[in-house]
């Protein structure tokens, strides 16, 4: 359903994501799917980060007002750091007491939009982390969303996977791991939970990158836990194209893509772990040579770790053992275009929101190497859909080694019978997330909702 199809005026929504590309990316395609319904969004961010995200859909365009808040310095944080792929894992806290900076900015342009009744928001939309934005929403009387990690995520604790039926509690070193969310010793101040609880006690409904064809366990199990209404998204997957005018064949041109071609159907694992948290030199050499251990082709997308010389971030000679099956690339690669080659036959996965669905879309069974936040919750859930292999950790610090790695990309890449497996769950769970009717099913409910709780009924006559 289009605005011009409804009786309801068109909508005008401020969206504002978190620093993360985990989170532009996708709610800048909840802008995208907003205005080409006729709707008007005002998407805000930093400069830098503006400057990094993809063009805008020629259709949507008109209607996206792009809105850059500059990030104030703050001692210690690299100069021009606004994400958090340009910082330091160490130093997320740093990006937190920068972003708490904008507060006193975003509630100037929230107030000014307000003082012009034709630009007046009907909703503000913003991540868990944005207290200070919720506050200027309730202060200025426009209703606010908060938008929700995984239903997954939220359900720790009431997992239900396990094949005896028992509850599938995250390991020991997850739940260590989640102790820094209550960790108030940082720079800002303010703890991660803290910032999740005041959002959502300042915000109206709850909306989540999720569906109930995704996520039927949990989904039911996440408005009883945050007691306000949760409206489900969809799962926003990207065009299969790009749909944003991008040359298919520029990416073509790329040197992964290309190498790519010369290898057999279904033949390389793709491995990318993200872009936020690389991995320490001593798990890159483990995963390095339990890929050379699986015997598999691979390509891998490998962010250096921090402090590292590049002489040093491999194992010695493995690229020579495994020149012309494996190709390591350390720069930009053009992920859509890799899951979607025809040698690409799996995919070795963080299993960040993104990464899962963009892998589901195309199909591809999972070797799943969760690294923290949602990740894990994430892989359990996709381990429960049997579409792919957790990498066998130790419970109590969550490391890994090559042969548990070579074990995984071996079931999921070359045991015929457990492949077989994996592909045909993979398969189904793309029947949901490429479902187009289905996806935008959920935006036109979302938009629904947003129209009948945010605006006053008519009076009767």
């Amino acid at each position: 359903m289009d605005a011009a199809s409804s009786s309801a005026a068109p909508l005008r929504l401020v969206i504002f994501p978190w620093l993360g590309f985990g989170h532009l990316l996708p709610y800048l395609e909840l802008a995208e799917r907003l205005a080409l319904r006729g709707h008007r969004v005002s998407f805000v961010s930093t400069p830098g980060n503006v400057a990094r995200l993809p063009p805008l859909r020629p259709a949507a365009a008109p209607r996206v007002d792009i809105v850059a808040l500059p990030l104030p310095r703050v001692d210690g944080l690299p100069d021009g750091a606004e994400s958090t792929n340009s910082v330091p894992h160490d130093k997320f806290e740093l990006l937190f007491k920068a972003f708490d900076g904008l507060a006193a900015p975003f509630a100037e342009f929230l107030g000014g939009c307000c003082a012009d009744e034709g630009r007046r928001p009907d909703w503000v939309v913003l991540d868990s982390f944005h207290y200070w934005a919720a506050t200027a929403a309730v202060e200025h009387k426009v209703p606010c969303a908060m938008l929700l990690p995984s239903a997954a995520c939220l359900a720790v604790g009431r997992e239900r996977q396990s094949s005896s039926g028992k509850p599938a509690a995250a390991p020991r070193y997850e739940s260590e791991q989640n102790k820094q969310y209550s960790a108030k010793d940082g720079a800002s101040g303010v703890s991660i939970a803290e910032r999740y609880f005041l959002t959502r006690e300042r915000c109206t409904i709850m909306a989540i990158r999720s569906s109930h064809e995704w996520e039927p366990e949990f989904l039911p199990l996440v408005a009883p836990l945050v007691g306000k209404p949760v409206l489900p998204l969809g799962l926003l997957p990207p065009s299969p194209d790009g749909g944003r005018g991008a040359s298919a064949n520029a990416n073509g041109e790329h040197a992964t893509v290309r190498w790519l071609d010369a290898q057999p159907p279904s033949s390389v694992l793709y491995v990318a772990l993200g872009s936020e948290v690389p991995l320490r030199a001593e798990q890159v050499h483990e995963l390095a040579l339990g890929l050379e251990l699986a015997g598999t082709g691979f390509l891998w997308a490998l962010r250096n770790p921090s402090g590292v010389p590049d002489a040093d971030v491999l194992p010695a000679g493995f690229q020579e053992r495994t020149r012309g099956r494996g190709l390591v690339t350390t720069g930009w690669v053009p992920q859509p275009s890799v899951l979607a080659h025809a040698a690409v036959g799996g995919f070795l996965t963080h299993c960040g929101r993104n990464s899962l669905i963009e892998g589901l879309l195309y199909g591809r069974p999972l070797v799943m190497l969760p690294i923290f936040g949602d990740q894990g919750p994430n892989a359990r859930l996709m381990e429960g859909k049997k579409v792919g292999l957790q990498v066998p950790r130790d419970e109590h610090d969550g490391s890994f080694d090559r042969h548990g790695v070579a074990g995984a990309a071996r079931a999921v890449m070359l045991e015929e019978e457990t492949r077989g497996v994996f592909v045909a769950n993979a398969l189904k769970v793309q029947a949901i997330v490429a479902d187009k009717e289905l996806q935008d099913r959920y935006v036109d409910e979302f938009i629904q909702q947003l129209l009948i709780r945010g605006r006053p009924c008519p009076a009767s006559s």
